[in-house]
């Protein structure tokens, strides 16, 4: 269990500091600001990886898991339980900051600014950038390795930073579902689920076709 119990609770704490600086910036009237909140999810992240990525991988999100089975560097039977507790982790976090702020009216829920469309392909495009640094420094020299919460949790807050207003920049089932079910905010949910995933699975396509070692391409 210990590896599900690590990614609850990193899940936790993405939740809960990433949509937590959405919500102490709407009850403190923009303390935080938009450069905060992207910079808070990119940290937590970095930290995460650190903290429990020895024990779980630190996937913290459905998608990234998903991923990695399509990969062949996590067994099929273990998406189930690892995205148990990554929405067990996500819905307890969105819990604990209503019951800390009842007056907000959002727990940072991603809502697309345009159309669902737009958004759509925008979330299948950043996951597919995400996952694609993710396996290739997890999956690299071991100099990159050491590096890799640090490239993680700067590319998160990359995406955040420049697509956050339009689409949110969720790239993680997780991220979005514990919002929307405890504020009751189902619209466009879908988006949030299906788009990261899609994203996530085409990424290991790509790695494959980078990582064929040249004798085996010319032969």
């Amino acid at each position: 269990m210990n590896k599900y119990t690590a990614e609850l609770i990193g899940t936790f704490g993405l939740v809960f500091c990433g949509t937590g600086a959405i919500v102490i910036n709407e009850v403190s009237g923009g303390a935080v600001g938009h450069l905060g909140i992207a910079i808070t999810f990119g940290l937590i992240v970095t930290t995460m990886i650190y903290s429990i990525g020895d024990v779980s991988g630190a996937h913290i999100n459905p998608a990234v898991t998903v991923a990695f089975a399509v990969a062949g560097k996590l067994p099929v039977k273990e998406i189930l339980p690892y995205a148990i507790a990554q929405f067990a982790g996500a819905v307890l976090a969105s819990g604990a900051l209503r019951l800390l702020f009842p007056e907000a009216k959002t727990l940072g829920e991603t809502l697309p600014a345009g159309t669902a469309v737009q958004s759509f392909l925008l979330e299948v495009i950043l996951t597919f950038f995400l996952m694609f640094v993710i396996i290739n420094v997890v999956t690299g020299p071991k100099e990159n390795g050491a590096l890799a919460g640090i490239a993680i949790g700067m590319t998160v807050l990359l995406e955040a930073l420049f697509a956050g207003p339009i689409c949110g920049a969720s790239m993680n089932p997780a991220r979005s579902l514990g919002p929307a079910l405890v504020n009751g905010t189902w619209q466009h949910l879908w988006i949030y689920v299906l788009a990261p995933v899609t994203g996530a699975v085409v990424s290991i396509g790509a790695w494959r076709m980078i990582r064929i070692p040249v004798s085996e391409s010319k032969a």
